[in-house]
């Protein structure tokens, strides 16, 4: 999900430096459904290996700052495609970690409206240090985009904790006639992003879930519990739906380019992360199983050691079977052609089990590989990525 800590992240040291032993920018192309933050180490190391990933990203997020955005402007959660992005750069190009500092900031959650909006000003006219500080032509260009932003900002537009990265994406969807694909790859070009990202879908939609005891619940910030609690209950289905205020289903599909990107694949990943809220929502739109389906790589689901408060004790036998549910119905044809391998660590126990022998009477093959790191549950993330490239 969208990381929600304040003021400026920093960039690991060394983490965008390219493999010595081939050139990643004719690397691999793989495909990863995910959320944000899960997947954000693994994304800066495989960008040693490849420059040629397509990450799709889910624009559900319904809390934190995305959701002021979300109910001004009636637009795509960006919180999620900014983290990817800036997982993405290569901060050894000029002036991507000016740029990387200036994205990663947020402003004040303790400061008053005013307070807030005159550093927007500051930022918008090139006052502010860390505008300063970005080179030109990118200067310029930035100061007229969060100018466009101010423009368009109302009176009542709540800036405490806003990202400045999810304020560029914005700006960007509105001079672009308020298409996302182009605004991302505007920040992505100033960041020297080694690697694709897309939305699902393009499309102001929203979760809903309908929970074994009968709840229904409207909103991705309600089903992750970082705002309100975890869930109570499993998860029993999840759709999508036009808006918060009603929870009927509602019909989008992906766009054709994307999914053309999806099928001429290599490899297809189905990453840790947020079960349902990361994982299964980019399933949800009509086409994604269809296009899964015709890709003729292997389709990889690497399931999270760790526990994830959305499951509720579901082991991996029973998150392999809901993901090619997912898949199918949204046009995979088959289960085997949707989902094929497992990715695990035999040596860790997984919540809810892992029995291999079950998988593999499913038809899946199961790969065990050393993936964790010292700390319990955690991935290493050389170690997932290399474990992913090798299957290539």
């Amino acid at each position: 999900m969208d990381d929600r800590t304040s003021k400026t992240a920093q960039p690991q040291a060394g983490a965008s430096r390219p493999d010595p032993a081939h050139d990643p920018a004719h690397g691999p192309a793989l495909v990863f459904f995910s959320g944000g933050t899960a997947l954000r180490e693994t994304a800066r190391q495989l960008i040693r290996h490849t420059h040629n990933a397509t990450h799709i990203i889910t624009p559900f997020d319904s809390g934190g700052s995305s959701a002021e955005l979300r109910r001004i402007f009636a637009m795509p959660a960006v919180g999620d495609i900014r983290n990817r992005l800036m997982a993405l750069a290569d901060l050894t190009a000029p002036g991507s970690r000016e740029l990387f500092a200036l994205f990663t900031y947020r402003l004040s959650r303790r400061e008053s409206g005013p307070a807030l909006r005159a550093e927007l000003v500051r930022i918008a006219q090139g006052a502010h240090v860390l505008v300063s500080l970005v080179p030109e032509p990118a200067r310029s260009h930035l100061m007229a985009r969060f100018g466009l932003f101010l423009d368009a900002m109302p009176e009542d537009f709540d800036l405490r904790g806003a990202s400045v990265g999810n304020v560029a994406l914005t700006a960007g969807w509105l001079a672009h006639g308020r298409r996302l694909a182009p605004a991302i790859d505007e920040v992505a070009g100033l960041v020297s992003a080694r690697g694709l990202v897309r939305p699902v879908v393009d499309g102001d939609m929203h979760l809903a879930a309908e929970l074994e005891d009968g709840t229904v619940m409207k909103g991705q910030h309600r089903l992750t519990g970082k705002e309100t609690g975890p869930i109570a209950s499993p998860v029993a289905r999840i759709w999508l739906t036009d808006s918060l205020d009603t929870a009927a289903p509602a019909s989008v599909s992906m766009d054709e380019s994307l999914a053309d990107l999806i099928a001429k694949a290599d490899l297809i990943c189905y990453p840790v992360g947020s079960f349902y809220s990361s994982v299964v929502a980019n399933l949800l739109p009509d086409g994604v199983g269809a296009a899964v389906a015709r890709c003729p790589g292997p389709k990889v689901f690497v399931p999270n050691p760790g526990g994830d408060p959305e499951l509720l004790g579901h082991g991996v036998e029973r998150q392999a079977v809901l993901l090619r549910h997912y898949l199918a119905a949204s046009g995979a044809s088959c289960g085997a052609c949707a989902l094929d391998h497992i990715l695990v660590d035999g040596r860790v126990p997984y919540p809810g089990g892992l029995d291999p022998a079950r998988l593999a009477a499913l038809g899946l093959r199961v790969i065990d590989r050393p993936l964790l790191a010292d700390e319990p549950g955690r991935f290493d993330p050389v170690r997932l990525v290399r474990a992913l490239v090798s299957l290539v």
